[in-house]
């Protein structure tokens, strides 16, 4: 067999050539896991006669990546090899590479076509030495697979379909489409963004440089008027946003309802629905940038349209065609008032505001005032019981994942902007809060800090170096505020908005991996601290940066009667204290003296793209999944959390078996035997995470986040009560955005691979010691809200409703709401008042007090004996660590947080340990009444490892040793015969069930 090589010579195929080069590549990473030979292998069995150089690359990159499972260096070597490749198709000098983009000529039409401004194209042929110096080709190869191929399909320029750019290039280009002709700025931005500290969004690093440099990633419109010149008028703009490559946010709540009359054609209106299938059209045909993105609309809507039950439900799968807009995402501006009669179960009146004008321009007390008015006055089309529209809203969130859920009170009540008039809309992604208007068309340039770069250690601790993270803060906050000056607006209300507003959006990316490499699990206390140190690092940089630019170019046009110009900051506005590790009140004065540059900093967005090219997880979300699938061109490969799997490497636990497992579990490692339990608190994944945690951590953050961010709600089985729960404590928490996506369990569910299930089942039940990991100790940034050895006392910078409001647990936030776990066949049944309400939402809120003293008896003759076998020192007592076994045990996985707090919570005496009854209690908390089946189901797999529906005697003995007890042949047979009630010496899980039931 022959290879065809890039001049056209034919060589033979060569194993040791192969080898060679793949070597090469092969510097800095671990040679004992990483074996350039079986790449090779795999390499030749796959070559056929005349295959290029080229294709043989392509085969060897793809290898590697299929290999990732292996090892984590195998996804870097991948991308070296297909960068490799790259390079030797592409263009060394960056000005030559943009010479070449300059000077195409389109095949088909033989016109001159530019890809690259003329303005960046003088830049760069006047300074080309000093541009073509600056750039360290190296940096391509710290870019890891997937974010190569990311780059590659979509982001490196290309001349007649072959990509032209390298990464590098690219990043340059970018920096001279910021900075124009300031060559020490362009070169500063460079080299951050190459070595990874941040990354402009999509739309900048698609457009900047070119001929038409539209950066700007969000754009918020309104309805410009209630009329057909109105309607298509704002149809337009949205388009030309959409070609533009800008997501949008339209509001419509000035559109009449069905119905409603028309005085122009002495007519009725068809309502809002047939016109949003009309953009739902415009949003198809029109994409972003020219097939780079489909184009995206968010539409608003206020929850008091007449139009709204039919608007919830435009996404669902099923129903009439005619009302359906699949290709719209639903989002509600929702008053407080509609979360208040929501919880009363009070009436909620339907208007068309061409009937009831207005609502949409006030909210709070003059929102209420006047809708309260209206309703007496008789002007709503209909009234519904709030839970009835509620119910609805829910329905349509559990099978669409939307509506989104923002809070109009809070985005208004809590906005720089507050001076400008009533906002009315979000973006696309549920972070942008800005006002807009028929005469201004809201944006904002979006980057995103890359948190994992601010990590750093020493041969024993870890930290987080917040002086850096300040200073790129900085560096992005000056660039987005160049982007408003240099961007190419799409329509002209865009640039008058801009010029005058200046917004900008700072976001982050890889908070989770930031959490992993310093090993602090995702909602423990020192990660909630430094979540709140992080945002509030940016919010003041982004300040601080602000005012620079005030001092030099003035400040914004709108500033005069904002909060900021009266001394009040986010964190005013939410009523919190920040710590001491900035010194605010400087700051605060240097405002006051010279203003600011930009009325809006910080907008923590999703950046699903970016963080897929840095290599990071998504914004400040969890990891959904420690094993998943990415498709790309090449096929579908699978991959592991990188942390996850180096420590599993290190710890000598990585194998099929392991994998399998873990693709069994959905990519959890809770039930492996072997892993030791820092491990798991560590590697826990967004469904193992309370919702709870998640909801508190965003609120920690909000009070440094002067527009909103883009909050995901992940529950594995939603209910109307599970959501309602997370609904209302996000209200009451005061987030701006409730709610973006509704994620499920079956978005996690895409990596369902074929599992050798017996490869599964043999795990090693050993567990494994931390001691091969040489772990380092994190030590924190004191603040001035911090205690030595606790963060309990950060809980007073934490806003939290009055002791009237505040639910006991997450549950107890909809126990007053009165709300059905399940819907009626035909429509929601209204609850019926009852004398005994109360009474059922303190149960609600505290499941212990629904056990009886006879429940008790019942339970203390099954779990007296798994009490003794785990009281090690037989004193009556369970410490916290024992409580954790025994739990673990039965099948539950606790934190080390939860378990203290349990033993708190549980411990009358103060003693700091569980005696039998109080163990009695802790259980009947634990084995919840409504997810009971799901929990014994799940206790019963941890004992049938060989999944036949039956535990056996050895099963028994398995588990009970793998948490440190061993029992005699005989003790074992005891206790499987007093669970086996029909004797055939093995138990199946009507029996398990009965023991955990007390039966």
């Amino acid at each position: 067999m022959y290879v065809l090589k890039r001049d056209g010579r034919k060589e033979p195929v060569r194993f040791d050539k192969i080898t060679a080069r793949v070597s090469r590549l092969c510097y800095g990473l671990d040679p004992k896991h990483v074996e350039p030979v079986a790449i090779t292998q795999r390499v030749i069995s796959g070559v056929y006669h005349g295959v290029t150089t080229i294709e043989l690359d392509n085969l060897a990159a793809e290898t590697a990546a299929y290999m990732t499972t292996i090892h984590p260096d195998y996804a870097t070597l991948a991308a070296r090899i297909a960068i490799s490749n790259l390079h030797k198709q592409t263009t060394k000098q960056f000005s030559q590479v943009v010479e070449q983009l300059y000077r195409y000529v389109n095949p088909k039409n033989g016109k001159h076509s530019p890809m690259i401004s003329e303005e960046t194209y003088e830049i760069v042929q006047k300074n080309a030495e000093e541009l073509n110096s600056a750039i360290v080709y190296d940096r391509d190869f710290s870019y890891n697979y997937f974010g190569f191929k990311t780059l590659e399909r979509s982001y490196l320029l290309k001349v007649d379909g072959k990509v032209a750019e390298r990464p590098q290039h690219m990043v340059m280009r970018v920096s001279i489409g910021i900075h124009g002709n300031d060559i020490p700025k362009v070169i500063e931005t460079y080299n951050l963004m190459s070595q990874k500290f941040f990354t402009h969004a999509s739309p900048t690093l698609f457009n900047a440089g070119t001929p038409h440099p539209q950066m700007s990633s969000c754009f918020l419109v309104a309805m410009k008027e209630d009329s057909i010149d109105g309607i298509y008028d704002t149809l337009k703009t949205c388009a030309l946003i959409s070609k533009a490559a800008g997501g949008i946010g339209l509001h419509i709540h000035n559109i009449r309802s069905t119905g409603s009359y028309i005085a122009g054609t002495n007519g009725t209106s068809n309502g809002v629905i047939p016109m949003v299938r009309v953009f739902n059209n415009t949003a198809r045909y029109v994409d972003q940038g020219g097939n780079k993105r489909p184009g995206a609309f968010a539409l608003y809507i206020e929850p008091w349209h007449s139009d709204i039950f039919d608007f919830i439900d435009i996404r669902k799968n099923h129903g009439k065609e005619e009302i359906r807009a699949r290709d719209l995402f639903p989002a509600l501006w929702i008053p407080d008032l509609f979360m208040e009669r929501v919880e009363q179960n009070a009436d909620w009146t339907l208007f068309s505001p061409s009937e009831a004008p207005g609502l949409a321009d006030v909210y709070g007390d003059e929102f209420k005032e006047l809708y309260t008015k209206y309703e007496r006055e008789g002007r709503g089309r209909q009234t519904v019981k709030a839970q009835k529209l509620w119910y609805a809203v829910l329905e349509a969130q559990t099978e669409t994942g939307t509506p989104f859920m923002l809070y109009k009170d809070s985005c208004n009540a809590k906005t720089n902007q507050k001076n400008l008039g009533m906002i009315k809309s979000s973006n696309l992604c549920c972070e942008i809060v800005e006002y807009s208007s028929p005469e201004e068309v809201a944006v904002c340039n979006l980057a995103s800090i890359s948190l994992p770069s601010f990590c750093e250690n020493d041969e024993t601790t870890s930290w987080y170096n917040f002086e850096k993270l300040h200073q790129i803060t900085k560096v992005v906050t000056k660039n987005l505020n160049k982007i408003i000056d240099r961007n190419y607006y799409p329509v002209p209300e865009a640039r008058r908005s801009n010029m005058r507003n200046r917004p900008i959006a700072v976001g982050v990316q890889g908070l989770a991996d930031a959490f992993m490499q310093l090993r602090l699990p995702f909602d423990s206390d020192e990660a909630r601290e430094l979540n709140i140190q992080i945002f509030e690092t940016i919010y003041h940089g982004a300040l601080e940066a602000s005012m620079e630019l005030a001092i030099k170019d003035g400040k914004y046009e709108s500033y005069e009667g904002s909060p900021a110009s009266q001394g009040i900051l986010q964190f005013d506005l939410w009523g919190k204290k920040p710590t001491d590790l900035w010194d605010w009140d400087a700051l605060k004065a240097k405002i006051q003296k010279n203003g600011l540059r930009n009325s809006l900093l910080v907008a923590p967005m999703p950046t699903a793209s970016t963080s897929q090219i840095l290599g990071n997880n998504e914004c400040f979300e969890p990891y959904t999944s420690n094993i998943y699938s990415r498709r790309v061109l090449a096929g579908e490969f699978q991959i592991v959390n990188p942390y996850l799997l180096r420590d599993l490497v290190n710890l000598g636990l990585w194998n099929d078996s392991m994998k399998n497992f873990i693709i069994k579990d959905n990519g959890s490692i809770q039930n492996l035997p072997n892993v030791p339990q820092d491990l798991k608190d560590l590697y826990r994944t967004v469904w193992e995470i309370p919702q709870k945690s998640i909801i508190d951590m965003a609120a920690d953050r909000g009070a440094y986040i002067d527009q909103s961010q883009s909050m995901n709600i992940h529950l594995k089985n939603p209910t109307m009560g599970k959501l309602t729960s997370m609904h209302f404590y996000g209200w009451k928490k005061g987030l701006k955005t409730g709610m973006y996506y509704l994620r499920t369990q079956a978005a996690a569910a895409a990596i369902q691979f074929t599992v050798d299930q017996s490869s599964a089942a043999t795990a090693s039940s050993t567990v494994a010691s931390l001691d091969k990991l040489k772990l380092k100790k994190y030590v924190t940034r004191k603040t001035s809200s911090v205690e030595d050895v606790s963060f309990s006392s950060a809980e007073s910078m934490i806003e939290t409703p009055s002791p009237e409001t505040a639910p006991s647990s997450i549950e107890g936030s909809m126990a007053e709401l009165n709300i059905k776990e399940s819907k009626p066949a035909e429509e929601p049944q209204e609850p019926k008042e009852t004398a005994e309400e109360p009474k059922q939402a303190d149960s609600a809120a505290d499941p212990a007090k629904e056990t009886t003293s006879d429940e008790f008896d019942i339970f203390n003759s099954k779990f007296k004996e798994a009490f003794s076998i785990f009281d090690k020192d037989g004193d009556g007592k369970i410490s916290a660590s024992e409580l954790g076994t025994v739990m673990r045990a039965l099948g539950q996985n606790p934190t080390q947080q939860e378990l203290n707090d349990l033993v708190n919570e549980i411990d009358t005496n103060g003693n700091s340990l569980i005696e039998f009854s109080e163990f009695l209690t802790m259980m009947a908390r634990q084995i919840k009444e409504q997810d009971v089946e799901a929990e014994i189901l799940e206790a019963f797999k941890v004992f049938d490892s060989d999944g036949d529906g039956k535990i056996s005697q050895t099963e028994l003995v398995r588990v009970l040793t793998t948490i440190g007890e061993r029992l005699t042949d005989e003790e074992a047979k005891q206790m499987l015969q007093a669970a086996d009630t029909d004797s055939d010496g093995q138990i199946d899980i009507e029996e398990f069930a009965k023991i955990l039931r007390g039966k």
